[in-house]
Parts: structure tokens; C-alpha cells; sequence
């Protein structure tokens, strides 16, 4: 196995080694087509639409810097959600409950509460100790 593998890296070693050339060549067109600019009107329609992509995003920048200020964070604000909320009660009725007997009685998947109780966990809600959750004095 280990001769196999040995044996591929030094082709693909080998490989790099051919490439290299070519990709500074590509580097090399694509800072001379990018400092040509608009220089020259009789290029092809191919070649124009290349140009217009960064276009775009240097216009994107320049809006992205005139939004007005905000929380810049989409979707429902944090603690809304009736998953979050039901954990919670049930970590405080059953102290030491674990995700899959939490999943179970909730009807939920158990990979969704893997995500759930570390955010209820960092809110100061609940805590973890081994498999199971318990109540903090803040819940």
C-alpha cells in the first residue's frame, strides 16, 4: 500500500511539475486582458462577457459598503424557536433526560436536537453532565 501510494504522489508530483508553466502563462493573459480594459472595441461577445463578471462584483463591493448599518444577520431572531422552548421545559421536568429520549417524546429527529441543545446550552438554560441535560438556575 505504501508503495502504491508513494508511487501516485510522484506521478502527481510529476504532473505539477508540467502544469506549473501553463498556469503562470494563464495568470500572465488574464493580468493582461484585466489591465486592457476597454481598451479596443472589436472584441468578441465571448471575451466581453468574461470581462463583465468582475465588473459586477467590484459594484457589489461599492454596495455592500453604502447599506446602512443593521444586525446583518438574517432569519428568525435567536431564542424563537418552539424546538428550543420545549427542550427546555422537558430538561426542567425531567432533569438528566437525553437527546434521544428528548427526540423521542418530542417527535423530532435526533440530529436536529445535536444542533438545539448546545444553543440552549450557551443561553445558560440548560447543562450537560455525561449523556443527560439538566436545568440551570437561570431556566
Amino acid at each position: 500500500m505504501a508503495d502504491f501510494v508513494d508511487k501516485k504522489r510522484a506521478e502527481m508530483e510529476k504532473r505539477l511539475k508540467e502544469l506549473k508553466p501553463l498556469v503562470e502563462e494563464h495568470d500572465r493573459l488574464e493580468a493582461a486582458i484585466a489591465a486592457l480594459g476597454g481598451v479596443g472595441s472589436s472584441r468578441s461577445s465571448s471575451s466581453s462577457r468574461r470581462q463583465a463578471a468582475p465588473a459586477r462584483k467590484r459594484s457589489a463591493t461599492k454596495a455592500a459598503g453604502r447599506r446602512k448599518a443593521g444586525s446583518g444577520k438574517r432569519g428568525r431572531p435567536k431564542g424563537s424557536g418552539k424546538r428550543g422552548k420545549q427542550c427546555a421545559d422537558l430538561v426542567k421536568k425531567n432533569p438528566g433526560i437525553t437527546i434521544p429520549e428528548i427526540a423521542k417524546k418530542i417527535g423530532i429527529k435526533q440530529n436536529y436536537l445535536y444542533r438545539v441543545m448546545p444553543a440552549l446550552q450557551k443561553e445558560g438554560l440548560v447543562t450537560k453532565k455525561g449523556k443527560g441535560w439538566y436545568p440551570t438556575a437561570k431556566a
